[in-house]
């Protein structure tokens, strides 16, 4: 019998989440940077180069991938010989304990985002607990832990579907693919659960995400079973959709597809599909009785020495004078360069300024949204001398319902945030002749070095989803929507899909 301390298995969570806050697995690096080698559109390939200069720069100043630091997923695989030292917390509590240490460590401190009551008043927990454990009992002497952050903005694009048993897999994933739009920051990685029942589908899909990038390993040696051969139709078929990097249009939009599946009933095919984003947080050990995991970190020469620079015809502007008039001339698919004071706002303070506007409240004391920008973000706590934390876009399309309303009622003339609008936004933009810039998700880092000043001016009982004031310096974002409602999201895929069909072509004559 083995005998685990349970103070090494709640060391063991801390440490890893702490871990994967900052450090990439280095197969995903390496991953993302032989798509950026090889890809040809330049709007995906100045977002990769955003997301490896990201990466390296967590690791170097060990602070958060992306301000969404997570919900904890934590898969727990406990051997039949294996026994605790005491039995006064369940493996659920020690993985809870270890999270609530992890998020509350004041020299790395990672955002809260867990709300309990979802379906009602949705109070944030404050320390991101409780997490999500699945726990099996395995053969062994030994405890395995495979762990992960798992962000919003990708966990809300997961799909689910119950399949004739003669409905082709492949042609679901393709024709669902495109309808998530990006707020899942490609190029990432897609999860797909196969069998058993519904919710076993989807648990399958979120445990398949915690095996490494492998998928040009099994194109070189070639697919040998079904789960094989399906995994390179689908990264091969999702791939020449053109969605690329962001969603702005390029050659890769997927960097590996992982498949569990298990036997199902006879009259079933359920298959769940979860994508991981461009900030890909899992790690992978084991407990022997020995004492806490040990997590090597990664060497930083490991990272590729990746530049980004804007081009000669980036627009520069001062957002403390700025006019709608000014507006009007800015295209999609331009670089802009933001410099000044913007607003932040999101879900909740979204929500609040509607309700006091329907009572007759008008905008909170402080809030003059007039020809002002607002960042949709909910930043991580600052440190030391920083001004924020880690401080990228959260995804657009969650503030649609609100937008007609601000762009109305309130004198905004732009907004910025990570993927696409919905097309009745698209609309409302164009008819109140405002734009959406939108700024890489997966730089969270970078994106906070543009920050120089920083104060909260409203709600700000609300934490990371209070309404701060930025002050930026040269904060790179690109229009994607103008205030012709020209859709950046919709051009480019269709272009770099038009492109690969083309090139597809050629090989084949």
């Amino acid at each position: 019998m083995t005998v685990i301390r349970q103070q090494d298995f709640i060391d063991s969570i801390e440490d890893s989440l702490q871990f994967i806050s900052y450090y990439h697995p280095l197969d995903y690096v390496k991953a993302v940077e032989a798509a950026y080698n090889r890809e040809e559109s330049q709007a995906a390939k100045d977002a990769m180069a955003q997301i490896l200069i990201n990466s390296r720069m967590s690791a170097e100043g060990k602070r958060p991938l992306c301000q969404d630091t997570g919900i904890v997923t934590c898969f727990v695989k406990v051997g039949m010989g294996v026994t605790w030292d005491k039995t006064d917390m369940t493996v659920q509590q020690m993985v809870d304990e270890g999270t609530r240490r992890a998020y509350l460590n004041p020299d790395n401190p990672l955002r809260a985002s867990i709300v309990a009551d979802p379906a009602g008043a949705r109070i944030n927990t404050k320390d991101n607990t409780p997490s999500v454990v699945h726990i099996d009992m395995v053969p062994g002497e030994k405890v395995e832990v495979m762990i992960a952050a798992k962000g919003g903005g990708s966990e809300n694009k997961s799909k689910m579907v119950m399949l004739n048993p003669s409905d082709n897999i492949a042609d679901w994933v393709v024709k669902t693919l495109p309808t998530m739009g990006a707020g899942w920051c490609p190029p990432g990685m897609l999860g797909i659960g196969i069998g058993g029942t519904a919710e076993k589908a989807a648990v399958l899909a979120k445990e398949s995400l915690m095996d490494p990038v492998d998928i040009q390993e099994l194109i070189a040696r070639g697919p040998e079973t079904t789960d094989e051969k399906l995994r390179v139709e689908i990264f091969e078929r999702v791939n020449q959709l053109g969605i690329g990097a962001q969603g702005l249009g390029g050659l890769t939009t997927v960097v590996d597809v992982k498949i569990m599946s298990l036997p199902t009933h006879a009259a079933s095919k359920p298959v769940a599909m979860i994508p991981n984003c461009a900030a890909t947080r899992h790690a992978h050990f084991h407990l022997d009785g020995s004492g806490p995991a040990e997590l090597t970190p990664p060497k930083l020469e490991d990272w590729p020495e990746v530049t980004w620079e804007v081009g000669e015809n980036t627009r520069r502007v001062n957002l403390n004078d700025v006019t709608k008039e000014d507006i009007q001339d800015w295209k999609v698919g331009e670089t802009v360069l933001l410099s000044g004071k913007m607003l932040t706002g999101r879900d909740a303070a979204h929500k609040r300024i509607q309700t006091m506007l329907d009572n007759g409240e008008g905008l909170p004391e402080g809030v003059d949204l007039t020809n002002r920008f607002i960042y949709y973000v909910g930043p991580v706590d600052a440190v030391g001398d920083e001004v924020v934390g880690p401080a990228g876009p959260t995804t657009a399309t969650r503030m649609d319902k609100f937008t007609d309303m601000m762009l109305e009622k309130t004198g905004l003339i732009g907004m910025i945030g990570k993927a696409e609008r919905g097309p009745a936004t698209v609309k409302s933009i164009a008819k109140h002749q405002s734009v959406y810039l939108m700024a890489v998700g997966g730089a969270a880092y970078l994106v906070s070095k543009a920050i120089k000043k920083s104060r909260v001016v409203a709600f700000e009982d609300l934490g990371m989803e209070a309404i701060y004031e930025f002050d930026v310096e040269d904060m790179p974002v690109t229009v994607a929507v103008d205030s012709t409602g020209a859709n950046a999201h919709e051009t480019g895929p269709a272009i770099w899909k038009a492109k690969i069909e083309d090139l597809d072509n050629a090989l084949s004559k």
